[in-house]
């Protein structure tokens, strides 16, 4: 991998609860990989911060990590996708605090952030023409609503302060090129940008107004974004010899312009090649999990359907409308079901470093069905059955106030989602995304 005249990639990933980057040749083989830790904050319930600095310091250390034996030279391109996480900088583009505590470190309000519950209420009251483009009610997850919430809540501390409003995965194509570009994936899919074709502007002056938000117009959209690209294509100049440095780069190397993480899946999922499967996008269905679940559709004419995000266009595969339900807790769940359960202190201590807890629970369970020669580890859980909206219903019922319902210890609940992770072992939690 020394070799100067190899071309390689880096990619960079960045999730609910980790960064992961990795290095990438011209035919697509992932090289090598490297995952780095991230922060969050939940100083009340249903509040959940991040810190854009904390997330890029821990861009450039993966990225260092991956490409620690290549020439910088044979790094050709950098790609990002992201969280759909709302993240503020103040005029001077330094981090400004969307957190009660007042500490500029949380400047991140993370997607699945549930405190603009009421200006969520409110935008949806309003109806505007704006929400047939998701599913007809806005999610307090999607951006505008977590604004108008700064801009009652945090006016002095955050609203009047700002320079910027940017979703993750924007910040970062800035943080690296200094570009105050847009992702068209991000604007559709969770500002209310009306993408369509042959369309110029796509922020809607009514809606921006009706909310209260019409500020946000001074100086053509400045603060939200007046120039939007595809993902993919070029962003600025590549990279600044600041973020160049941090990273361990070379300046000017190209940026492609972000997209959402959990699309970036969907490009992946969509577009890859499988035996006697139809090569016709329109025709599949993408299955994104991690802390969060997203089922993703794309079609070649708008469909629009009531409690199903979308229909948005070019936002994942240019020319195509895409649709997208899912679930804001799946991953998380699963892990927040293991990690509260009185057995698991027990288990990790038992496992070590050997293996990681839900490998050996899935194990377990497999076990467990053939002793009592059950086909699979399904049919221990037979008569079990859950609600699983424990934070809120995304799609279809677009209801945040929503809880999740079990009739059994929590015992067995652990071994019903344990269940579910052993039979479908391509599901983790590994890969956090947002998604949505």
């Amino acid at each position: 991998m020394g070799d100067s005249t190899q071309s390689y990639f880096v990619g960079i990933d960045v999730g609910t609860g980790s960064v992961r980057a990795a290095l990438v040749d011209k035919q697509g083989k992932i090289l090598k990989t490297d995952t780095e830790p991230i922060n969050t904050w939940t100083p009340k319930p249903n509040f959940f911060e991040q810190s854009s600095d904390d997330i890029w310091r821990a861009c450039c250390k993966t990225v260092k990590a991956v490409t620690e034996n290549i020439s910088p030279a044979c790094v050709k391109g950098v790609g990002v996708d992201a969280t759909c996480s709302l993240v503020v900088v103040d005029k001077e583009g330094k981090p400004l605090s969307v957190s009660p505590t007042g500490n500029n470190e949380q400047n991140i309000i993370l997607w699945m952030d549930h405190r603009a519950n009421d200006e969520a209420a409110f935008i949806n009251y309003l109806n505007n023409p704006v929400l047939k483009y998701v599913g007809g009610k806005i999610s307090l997850e999607m951006e505008t609503p977590k604004l108008l919430w700064l801009k009652r809540n945090l006016k002095e501390q955050c609203w009047d302060k700002a320079g910027y409003f940017f979703d993750l995965p924007d910040f970062l194509t800035w943080k690296a090129t200094g570009s105050q570009s847009r992702s068209l994936c991000s604007l559709v899919c969770k500002w209310t940008y009306e993408a369509e074709e042959k369309k110029q502007n796509g922020w809607s002056s009514k809606y921006f107004d009706d909310i209260s938000l019409g500020d946000l117009k001074h100086n053509n959209w400045e603060k939200i974004g007046s120039k939007v690209l595809a993902p993919g294509d070029p962003c600025g100049d590549g990279l600044t010899a600041t973020a160049a440095n941090e990273l361990g780069l070379l300046p000017g190397t190209p940026v492609g312009t972000s997209i959402i993480d959990a699309h970036a899946g969907g490009v992946g999922m969509l577009g890859c090649s499988a035996a006697g499967v139809s090569a016709e996008f329109h025709t599949r269905l993408g299955l994104i999990c991690g802390t969060s679940t997203c089922h993703m559709a794309i079609s070649k004419n708008p469909h629009f359907v009531q409690g199903v995000w979308g229909p948005y266009y070019s936002a994942m595969v240019p020319g195509y409308w895409l649709n997208e339900g899912g679930q804001s807790a799946t991953g998380k769940l699963i892990d927040h079901v293991i990690d509260s359960h009185p057995a698991s202190a027990k288990i990790m201590q038992k496992i070590g470093n050997e293996m990681h807890i839900q490998t050996y629970l899935s194990n377990l369970l497999k076990d467990l069905a053939k002793k009592k020669g059950l086909e699979s580890p399904a049919y221990l859980t037979s008569d079990i059955h859950v609600w699983p909206d424990f934070h809120g219903n995304r799609s279809p019922l677009a209801d945040p106030s929503l809880l999740g319902m079990h009739p059994l210890p929590m015992a067995f609940l652990a071994v019903g989602f344990c269940t579910a992770v052993a039979t479908f072992p391509g599901f983790t939690s590994g890969g956090e995304h947002g998604g949505s």
